[in-house]
């Protein structure tokens, strides 16, 4: 108990202190759809992933305790280790299939905390859902819990330069209506979730 209320201190002070000026002030972060966000019950964030700061990023704009999977290789980034690990993040080190992955995640459900899950795995160049996982919807059915799907647009292309001068994209952030769970875990009824989870992302995005 009391450590879930100190990791509950430490996202808060992070999230107004680190996330919150880089969001604001420096991306001129917008947050569309607050709305669709449960506010009661946990959930499972599925977005599309373009960028390493899109966890703090994400976690910040919707408001809630949201543990993301990270690669293990994120936690040794100077800064970015601290932040994502104060967040709430935990390394996977074989991605979703990973037996010990799958067991965190459903333990952080079950105790009301949401997570979040880039559904292509790994960062895309053209910041799209491209090659989505069926992990999220396994997830979703195992625990009876809420996908919700979320857009970060333009992450994959935060800062540009010209003449040497960096310039930094708005970045938006949309969030979709609350997704079912898949009524049962058979590869077809995954695939369906997953592919509703790509279409509905990549609306988002535009």
């Amino acid at each position: 108990m009391k450590n879930d209320i100190f990791q509950k201190l430490i996202y808060q002070f992070v999230s107004k202190f680190f996330v919150f000026p880089i969001y604001k002030f420096v991306f001129k972060g917008h947050l569309i759809g607050r709305e669709n966000i449960p506010q009661k019950d946990s959930f499972i964030m599925v977005s599309n992933h373009g960028s390493l700061l899109d966890p703090p990023l994400l976690g910040h704009a919707l408001g809630r305790n949201i543990s993301f999977m990270a690669k293990a290789e994120l936690f040794k980034i100077p800064f970015l280790g601290f932040v994502i690990k104060a967040c709430g993040a935990y390394p996977v080190k074989r991605g979703i299939a990973d037996k010990n992955t799958i067991k965190i995640a459903c333990e952080k459900l079950s105790d009301n905390n949401c997570i979040g899950i880039f559904i292509d795995g790994t960062r895309q160049k053209n910041g799209r859902v491209n090659k989505p996982k069926q992990g999220a919807a396994l997830l979703a059915f195992k625990n009876q819990k809420l996908l919700l799907p979320v857009a970060i647009v333009d992450s994959h292309r935060l800062i540009k330069f010209k003449f040497g001068i960096p310039i930094f994209s708005k970045i938006f952030i949309k969030v979709g209506q609350p997704i079912q769970p898949p009524q049962s875990s058979t590869r077809d009824e995954l695939n369906s979730a997953t592919m509703h989870l790509q279409d509905c992302i990549n609306k988002l995005i535009g």
